[in-house]
C-alpha cells in the first residue's frame, strides 16, 4: 500500500496549488477512497492534450485507489462559463451539449479506468431544483464576493456588462460539489475562484470542505499561449497517429520537458534521467521520440506509434527532402509564427493569402508532413523544413528575438 507521503508526492507532481495540503494529508491518512471530482463543460466536441492535464491527474488518483467523479456540465454548459472572458459568452444549445457530452464520454476512457469512473451530469440535480431553491442558493453568496473574481472585477470597473446569469455559474459549479459530496476537486488555475466557492458552499451545507487542487494551463505548440483549437496550436487526442506524432516532434526542446511533466506517466526520476542524458550529449530528438511514442500509444496503439515514428524518420532518410536548400532564421513575436506568415517571410510564397490557398490545396508540408490547418502556429525554438509545392524548400529556425537570414 502506498504511504501518505508517497501518494502526496504523486498527487503534487505538476500541480500548481493545493488548498489546503494539510487537509488532503488528513483525508488520505483515513485510508478510505476519496471522491475526486473534475467538471468539464461540453463546449466543443473534441478534447485536446490541454484538456488531458486534468484527466491525467484524475488517473493518478485512480491508480492510488480513489473514485473519480467525471462531471459533464450539461446544465452549466447552457449558461456559459464566464471565466477569463471579457464579455458575456453565448450559451450552447441543448443539442450542442448532448452531442459534445457523448463525444467526451467516448474519449475520456482512453485515459481513465471505466471501472473506477462515475460519469455524472449536473442536469440530474439542477433540473430538479425549484426556482425557490435556486434563489435560496443565490442567497448564500454575495455580490461583493463575486466581484472579487478577477474577470468580473475588471469588467465591472471598465463599465462592461455582467449578466446576472453569469453570477449563477460559479454558484452552480460550487453546488455540484455539495450534490456530489466531493472530497477533492480538480481544475485549471483559471478555475480557482469557482473551486473555492464549492468549498464555502459545502461548509454552509454542513459538509467537510473539499480540497482544491489546481493544475497549470498547458501551453500549445507555440510555447506561449494556452493550447486552443481556435489558436491553431493544439494537438487533438483523436488526430491521426502520424499527425499527432509530427506535431509533438515540432515542440521546442525546452517545451518538451513541460509536456513530459504534465502529459507523461513516466516516473519523475526517469524524466530527470533523460535530462542528464541530454546534458551528457544525447540528441534531444531521441528523448522526444519517447514522449511521442507514449502519447500516441495512449490514444491509438503501440503499433500505430511505431509506424508513426518510422514514417517520421523516413521523411528524412529516404530522399524525400533535399539536403541542399536555403536556411533562414525568423523572429517569432510572442513565441510563435503563424504558418502563413512564416511561409511568406521565408520567401516560399508571395503573400499570406497564397500561403493559405496552398495549404487548402494540400501543397504545404512541414518536415515532409502535409499541413491541413491554416491557423497552425510554429513555436519559437523549433527548426523545420518547409515545403511549398514540389520544388520550393527552406529550412527555417524560429527564434524569439530578431533574426537574420543566413545562406
Amino acid at each position: 500500500m502506498v504511504s501518505v507521503d508517497d501518494a502526496l508526492e504523486q498527487i503534487k507532481r505538476g500541480a500548481d496549488e493545493i488548498l489546503v495540503e494539510g487537509e488532503l494529508k488528513t483525508k488520505l491518512a483515513r485510508g478510505k477512497p476519496l471522491r475526486v471530482k473534475a467538471g468539464f463543460d461540453p463546449t466543443a466536441p473534441d478534447l485536446h492534450l490541454g484538456h488531458t492535464v486534468l484527466i491525467n491527474k484524475l488517473r493518478t488518483f485512480q491508480d492510488l485507489g480513489h473514485e473519480v467523479l467525471f462531471l459533464i456540465g450539461d446544465f452549466t454548459g447552457m449558461i456559459g462559463d464566464p471565466t477569463g472572458k471579457s464579455a458575456t459568452r453565448p450559451p450552447l444549445t441543448r443539442d450542442d451539449v448532448i452531442e459534445n457530452a457523448r463525444s467526451y464520454e467516448q474519449q475520456i476512457f482512453k485515459i481513465l479506468d471505466p471501472e473506477k469512473t462515475l460519469v455524472m451530469f449536473n442536469s440530474s440535480w439542477m433540473n430538479e431544483m425549484s426556482s425557490a431553491e435556486l434563489i435560496q442558493l443565490a442567497a448564500k453568496h454575495t455580490v461583493a464576493r463575486m466581484l472579487e473574481r478577477d474577470d468580473f472585477s475588471k469588467r465591472y470597473k471598465s463599465g462592461q456588462s455582467i449578466a446576472i446569469h453569469e453570477f449563477l455559474y460559479p454558484l452552480i459549479q460550487g453546488y455540484d460539489s455539495v450534490a456530489m459530496r466531493a472530497d477533492v476537486e480538480l481544475g485549471g488555475t483559471d478555475q480557482k475562484f469557482n473551486l473555492l466557492v464549492g468549498r464555502e458552499l459545502q461548509k454552509v451545507y454542513g459538509q467537510e470542505p473539499q480540497v482544491v487542487l489546481t493544475m497549470p494551463i498547458l501551453e500549445g505548440l507555440d510555447g506561449v499561449q494556452k493550447m486552443s483549437k481556435s489558436l491553431g496550436n493544439y494537438i487533438g487526442i483523436d488526430e491521426p497517429p502520424e499527425e499527432m506524432f509530427g506535431k509533438l516532434m515540432s515542440v521546442s526542446d525546452e517545451l518538451m520537458w513541460r509536456y513530459f511533466e504534465l502529459l507523461s506517466f513516466r516516473p519523475q526520476s526517469e524524466i530527470e534521467g533523460f535530462k542528464r542524458e541530454i546534458e551528457a550529449g544525447k540528441n534531444p530528438r531521441d528523448i522526444k521520440f519517447l514522449l511521442c511514442e507514449e502519447i500516441v500509444t495512449r490514444f491509438h496503439s503501440a503499433e500505430a506509434a511505431r509506424k508513426a515514428q518510422q514514417a517520421f524518420i523516413a521523411r528524412f532518410q529516404k530522399g524525400a527532402i533535399p539536403d541542399d536548400m536555403p536556411e533562414l532564421e525568423l523572429s517569432a513575436p510572442e513565441g510563435g509564427l503563424a504558418i502563413a506568415n512564416l511561409l511568406k517571410d521565408a520567401g516560399l510564397v508571395k503573400s499570406t493569402s497564397e500561403a493559405l490557398r496552398m495549404i487548402r490545396q494540400g501543397a504545404v508540408k512541414i518536415d515532409g508532413e502535409k499541413v491541413g490547418d491554416g491557423k497552425r502556429v510554429i513555436p519559437a525554438g523549433s527548426r523545420h523544413v518547409f515545403q511549398v509545392g514540389k520544388r520550393r524548400f527552406a529550412r527555417v529556425g524560429v527564434a524569439g528575438g530578431s533574426a537574420n537570414e543566413r545562406q
